[in-house]
């Protein structure tokens, strides 16, 4: 576990840091050609920083830039052990800034420093680690043909990839594109949030110090129409992948069809049930899991879970034991690490959550955590809200429980809790969710695939080697084996 350090500390190295202001394109920090933005500091309204903006025109350079590259072989045609030990040096190189890289989370993000220091960072660095090592361990296949002709079945990086970011986890998702993106020999242009830009900047001067060639990864900071949706129509960018809101992948998938067809992988939002059957054992850790899934990240989590799904017989029981748990999670200044919850990214957001809530929520950026006991027609129980408010339904029976899980356009995550090995998995079979998770909230971890169903995903999964799967394009090298002076004999 990481050693945390304490409030003043913090807010030394906040008042210490040399922040990147300029877009990363072709391996030099250059101003951009777009009105420049402002960085706030979401818990104080404070400035942290002005950094450069682009637009269509650095996206044609940035795009240029990265075929010269791809084309060129810098970085594709490199040995698997020659990228895989760029990617490890580049792990160092963010260990050794890991305070500085937290910080610059929590203060754009308004995330507590405690889940910056212990779960993000970390999870970022293991990402990047975990596809490096893969790199060289991934094989190709021989298909199974007869004695006159080999199958080869091989997969080559498709080339140019765009990545459009969120602001809820900056750094970690970031390192889900860049990771496998780069084990697969891709070029990569990232397009961070616009509230949440600094950490990407930071991290492609690190990948440059690391040894990745210019033109491989390069970071546009903008506003969705001047830098996404460029990126989205350009006829030189073969693949997007994004993680955000499920409107915007809508718009993105359009984009694609207009241009060129690229390839399009979106991780959207989600409605995640947890399901508290009668049955459940420890109710004392069920509630522990319900806490910590329906609140980190201040609810600003597409797996986060909004909606709890309970027995009416241990409903009362459940909900106590929850508000109790709830006592631990201290709302404030995102730097002190006595904080669980921090500040909701900005005031349109905060606006938006808090019309949500029947009742009066004093002004500014945090919001408390909020349960409301609802029907399953509720429209909170219908819209991703993506702040701390957790629904309660109750339930009779196993196929109403199932079926108010169902309720949603939405199929990211769910959580099953029950004593029953049969009852969980049939359960789990039922819910169309991409994870399910069963006596706990979880994502997996970085060897199991992340999307979702319906309106929550499209076109491929985050993490595992499936991820691979997405950054490549699969070829077929069939050779004839046949000795041409022994005549025509194929097949």
């Amino acid at each position: 576990m990481t050693e945390l350090l304490t409030l003043k500390e913090y807010q030394a190295i906040a008042n210490s840091m040399d922040i990147p202001k300029t877009a990363f394109i072709n391996g030099k920090n250059k101003p951009g050609q777009g009105k420049k933005l402002k960085t706030k500091n979401p818990a104080t309204g404070e400035l942290i920083a002005t950094i450069a903006s682009c637009n269509a025109k650095d996206v044609d350079l940035a795009v240029k830039k990265a075929n010269e590259a791809f084309n060129k072989g810098v970085w594709a045609k490199k040995t698997p052990q020659d990228r895989k030990e760029i990617l490890i040096k580049l792990c160092k190189l963010i260990t050794r800034n890991r305070k500085e890289l937290a910080v610059i989370e929590s203060l754009e993000s308004g995330k507590p420093i405690i889940d910056c220091e212990q779960i993000d960072i970390p999870e970022t660095i293991n990402t990047i680690k975990w596809h490096a090592e893969l790199i060289d361990k991934i094989y190709d296949q021989a298909g199974p043909v007869n004695d006159n002709a080999l199958s080869l079945i091989v997969r080559e990086p498709i080339g140019v990839v765009a990545a459009i970011l969120p602001w809820n986890f900056p750094l970690l998702m970031l390192a889900w594109k860049i990771g496998p993106a780069l084990a697969a020999g891709c070029s990569i242009i990232v397009k961070p949030a616009e509230q949440t830009s600094i950490s990407s900047l930071k991290l492609a001067n690190l990948a440059s110090e690391a040894g990745i060639p210019d033109g491989v990864f390069q970071v546009l900071p903008g506003g969705g129409k001047d830098v996404g949706e460029p990126l989205a129509l350009h006829e030189n960018v073969d693949m997007i992948s994004f993680t955000g809101s499920t409107e915007t992948g809508k718009k993105i998938l359009k984009y694609s069809s207009d241009s060129n067809l690229k390839k399009v992988v979106l991780e959207c939002g989600g409605k995640n049930p947890a399901i508290v059957f009668s049955d459940a054992e420890n109710l004392d850790n069920v509630a522990e899991h319900i806490v910590t899934g329906a609140f980190w990240n201040m609810g600003e989590n597409c797996s986060a879970i909004s909606r709890l799904i309970v027995s009416k017989k241990i409903k009362k029981q459940l909900l106590k034991k929850v508000k109790l748990r709830l006592r631990d999670w201290k709302t404030g200044d995102p730097l002190n690490p006595r904080n669980r919850l921090g500040a909701l990214i900005d005031a349109e957001h905060c606006k938006k959550v808090k019309s949500y809530m029947n009742k009066n929520i004093p002004e500014g950026p945090f919001v408390p955590p909020t349960i409301l006991e609802v029907n399953k027609k509720a429209k909170v129980v219908k819209d991703e809200i993506f702040g701390p408010i957790l629904s309660v339904i109750e339930f009779s029976d196993e196929d109403e429980a199932i079926a108010i899980a169902n309720e949603t356009k939405y199929g990211l995550t769910a959580s099953v809790f029950t004593s029953s090995n049969r009852k969980a998995i049939r359960t789990a079979r039922e819910l169309k969710a991409g994870t399910v998770t069963i006596n706990c909230y979880g994502e997996g971890d970085i060897t199991t695939p992340f999307g979702g169903f319906k309106q929550s995903g499209f076109g491929g999964r985050d993490n595992s080697f499936h991820a691979h799967d997405q950054y490549t394009e699969t070829k077929t090298i069939w050779i004839d084996l046949n000795d041409p002076s022994e005549g025509d004999n194929i097949g």
